[in-house]
């Protein structure tokens, strides 16, 4: 029983470690509204995207503001493709 808490303490550990978290995405369009607040969902490439998702609900598309200011930072030209 030691044994495999010992295994176990090393193992899992090692394995989180493994785990990379995903890439941080800033998407242009974000979902916003009062069930959202600022800066909003922002998981929508177009607008259109966006657009379907705030059909029918109290929410509206903008532009997402750490996308449209991201490159105004010196050195953050070219944009990434």
């Amino acid at each position: 029983m030691r044994r495999l808490i010992f295994a176990l303490s090393i193992a899992v550990p090692a394995a989180a470690g493994a785990i990379s978290p995903a890439a941080a995405q800033d998407y242009p369009y974000c979902l916003q509204g009062k069930d959202w607040g600022l800066p909003g969902l922002c998981h929508f490439w177009t607008y259109e995207q966006c657009a379907a998702s705030a059909s029918g609900t109290f929410s509206y598309c903008g532009i997402n503001p750490r996308f449209a200011f991201f490159y105004t930072q010196p050195g953050r030209w070219p944009p990434p493709h």
